[in-house]
This record gives structure tokens, sequence and C-alpha cells, in this order.
């Protein structure tokens, strides 16, 4: 094996031992120690637009959602520049089949102003998720050689076992639609991340560069060969 071959190797794996994902199916997360994990997308809410009772009420329903979970979620915040790019050619495109003069003067003037507004600084996109785990370990009593095996080798059980998959997956759930209900009270939209959705959420997110350039392609149109 030549050094090339040898170093590309090494890389590819020392990448893989960073990531704490072992498989993604069923609009759900597994992790590497064996817990899972889903994730909604959720709207935000102009707090400061909002009449007193309305942000008194908005606060009295998010102390109800919190107090009425009995395990953890995470927020997480991402802040992303945002491509132009798909919104310039959309204009162009129409700058292209106007056939008012006037208009196709104005469209190509707003163009230019979008271009140069671009030009002076980022504008950036923020979005917010709610990740929901479950760790199967938590919720049933076990023999400790049990529990050890498990622990040990979480995925590979998983695997393996299928149906206990589905049956986790449904306590994973159920706390999602606790958790969508309590959201949606405060008057926030929700929606749940699909596999393909999460594939590209943590392909953007471990790799924000090259996501720029390389879209990933629809998980559903791949094929393996065996």
């Amino acid at each position: 094996m030549s050094k090339e071959k040898k170093a590309k190797n090494k890389i590819s794996r020392s990448t893989q031992e960073f990531l704490d994902i072992a498989e993604i199916k069923d609009d759900t997360v597994i992790m590497k120690d064996g817990t899972l994990r889903s994730v909604i997308l959720v709207s935000s809410i102009n707090f400061s637009l909002k009449s007193e009772d309305e942000q008194n009420a908005i606060i009295a329903s998010y102390v109800r959602f919190l107090n009425n979970l009995d395990f953890i979620f995470q927020i997480v915040i991402q802040s992303r520049e945002l491509n132009i790019g798909v919104y310039i050619e959309y204009l162009e495109k129409k700058e292209k089949e106007q056939t008012n003069k006037l208009l196709k003067m104005q469209t190509g003037e707003y163009i230019e102003y979008i271009k140069e507004l671009t030009s002076i600084g980022k504008i950036m996109n923020k979005r917010f998720y709610v990740v929901i785990p479950y760790n199967p370990l938590s919720d049933k009593r076990k023999s400790f050689f049990s529990s050890l095996k498990e622990a040990i080798t979480p995925v590979r059980s998983l695997k393996l076992q299928e149906k206990k998959f589905q049956k986790y997956k449904t306590m994973l759930e159920r706390r999602l639609a606790s958790v969508t209900t309590g959201l949606e009270s405060m008057g926030v939209s929700t929606v749940r991340l699909d596999t393909q959705s999460l594939i590209e959420l943590y392909y953007k997110t471990y790799n924000p560069d090259t996501a720029k350039n390389q879209e990933l392609a629809d998980v559903r149109k791949l094929r393996v060969d065996i």
C-alpha cells in the first residue's frame, strides 16, 4: 500500500472516531452509546413586538412546558450564511422572461442592489432546533451483566434486535409528542426532521465549507451494490 493510500485511510478512520453518530434511520439518530435522538425544527417568535399580556402568556406557557417534562432536552441555535445565489438565479431568469421594459429594468436594478448588499456583509440565517434524547438503559431495571453488555456494544445490540429498536423508537416518539405539544402551546410551529433532513443537518454542521459547494444527494435515490 502506498503512503498516499495509508494517509487517506488514516484520515478516514480518525474522522469517524470523532463522530458520535452510529446510524441515522427511520427519522431517528442512533448514537454510538446506544441512545436515540429525535430533532425538531422550531420557528421563532418576535417576543419584543408582543403586548405585555401576550408576553406574560408566552412565559407562563414556557414555564408549564418545562415543569411538565421529566427528561432533559437540548436547544440548539445555528447561524449560517444565507445562500443568495439561488435567489439571484431566480431573479435573473424572471428578468429575461419579463416583456415589460420598465419592469425588466427595475428587476435588473433590484438584482444589482441585492448583489451590492451581500458584498458589503454576510447575510445570516438563524435556525432553532430541539434535540430530544432517549436512553433505553434509564427506563427499565436490568441485571448488572445485562446492562454492562449493552453498554459495551450498544450499537450492535440495536442493529441485531430490530424489535427493541422499534420499541425504543416508540418511547422516543412519546417524548417527541410531549415536547411538540408544549412548544406549540406557546405559539411556535414545529417540524420533525426526517432521515434526509437529519443527514443534511449533520452534514452541513460537520462540513460547513464543503456544504456550500457540494449538495448532498437524496438518500432515497442512493443505490448500494452488495
